[in-house]
């Protein structure tokens, strides 16, 4: 394996990009649908494309290109990355669908009541709808393909 340019690891690269250009294109798009820079985009969660997925992807790939897809490491990569893209649209999906329940009634309690039940606004966008997740797997895999001459050579 070739050192990388950037952490000195060009697995680690090409994960580091492929995460990068997944929220770098949530920040764009934000300014695109809110007419405004939103630069939390780039540490939030949550949002097209999943960089959860994209960079699992661009790790399993890389390490299948490296190490060839019959090496263990690769079948622990694959293993990984299935896991953290069902979580991603699984578990944090329902949990970012709890919190927006709980916030609306928060807000309905505290018109009814006239006092403050929505103290603290629950975060909403935690995890993935399928498409994301995909996008963004598929944007991983795309990311460790373009940069195979690197991870090959």
């Amino acid at each position: 394996m070739e050192n990388g340019i950037i952490l000195n690891n060009s697995i680690l690269d090409v994960v580091l990009v492929s995460w990068a250009f997944a929220q770098i294109y949530k920040v764009l798009s934000s300014m695109i649908t809110e007419k405004k820079l939103n630069i939390r985009r780039l540490w939030e969660t949550g949002g097209m494309p999943s960089s959860h997925s994209s960079t699992v992807t661009a790790l399993a790939t890389s390490v299948g290109i490296t190490y060839g897809v019959s090496s263990p490491l690769f079948a622990i990569s694959v293993v990984f990355a299935i896991i953290v893209m069902h979580d991603a649209a699984g578990i944090r999906r329902a949990a970012g669908k709890q919190a927006s329940a709980l916030n609306r009634i928060g807000t309905t309690l505290s018109k009814i009541f006239d006092e403050r039940f929505d103290e603290e606004h629950l975060k909403e966008l935690l995890g993935h709808n399928p498409i994301e997740v995909m996008t963004g797997a598929l944007l991983g895999v795309a990311v460790a393909f373009i940069f195979k001459f690197h991870l090959a050579g």
